[in-house]
């Protein structure tokens, strides 16, 4: 089973049709589209906590699905000094 950091490649068909897509624009792109969804979000009232646990959920099913469970879960454990670190905070403003 691959893991997490062999390739996270998330290309949709548009992209697809595009030819490759390098692994960082990807990432941009993903980036903006979760930023712009958050934002409709966030104005229809759903609290940023909400989404945060959901976006989490849905990311770490994501990733059992892709890499398995096990993998994930080591993945998971990298988070902790990386969050105690600082690497995540970031100051965030929402449109």
């Amino acid at each position: 089973m691959a893991t997490i950091s062999d390739t996270m490649s998330l290309a949709t068909p548009t992209l697809a049709a595009r030819g490759a897509v390098a692994e960082e624009e990807q990432k941009r792109l993903a980036l903006a589209y979760l930023q712009d969804a958050w934002t409709e979000a966030h104005h229809e009232g759903i609290e940023g906590d909400c989404l945060a646990q959901t976006a989490l959920f849905l990311a770490l099913a994501e990733l059992i699905s892709t890499y398995g469970e096990e993998a994930t879960a080591r993945y998971a454990a990298g988070l902790a000094p990386r969050i105690s670190n600082g690497e995540f905070s970031v100051e965030l403003s929402w449109q």
